[in-house]
């Protein structure tokens, strides 16, 4: 799924890509969610740690003729509650302009844009949002 997830970027963010794919290695993500239906997965999303009490969503696909099911937003619903249960109190994540299923995803699901953070300031492609997550 992370290599269909590379290759649509890769189109959408042009050029850019090679910064961002530096950002998204998943050899170090220990948190990750993988949908199924069946016996075929239809949906990713992991966390990472990103500050003591935050965890940045990375990772987060659905393969284009599974979008429109609700399924992003249950891989992200379980994705905040996994960072809850560790203790965190927000998730941050960045997405880019070029994205705007994943913008309206992330809105619907009650993240609120934040200046660009890290090594996203000064992108001009990237959207960076957080949430406050429930006290469990």
């Amino acid at each position: 799924m992370v290599r269909d997830l590379d290759k649509e970027l890769a189109v959408r963010d042009g050029a850019e890509h090679a910064y961002y794919a530096q950002f998204n290695k998943i050899d170090a993500l220990r948190h990750v969610v993988v949908a199924y239906d069946g016996g075929a997965a239809v949906g990713c999303g992991a966390i990472k740690q990103f500050e003591e009490n935050a965890m940045e969503v990375k990772r987060m696909f659905v393969p284009e003729e599974r979008r429109g099911r609700g399924i992003a937003s249950l891989v992200l619903r379980e994705l905040e509650e996994w960072a809850a249960g560790l203790g965190v109190e927000k998730c941050v994540l960045e997405t880019g302009l070029k994205q705007p299923e994943a913008i309206a995803l992330y809105r619907k699901n009650g993240y609120a844009q934040i200046p660009n953070y890290g090594q996203y300031i000064g992108m001009d492609n990237s959207v960076c949002f957080e949430k406050t997550l429930s006290k469990r």
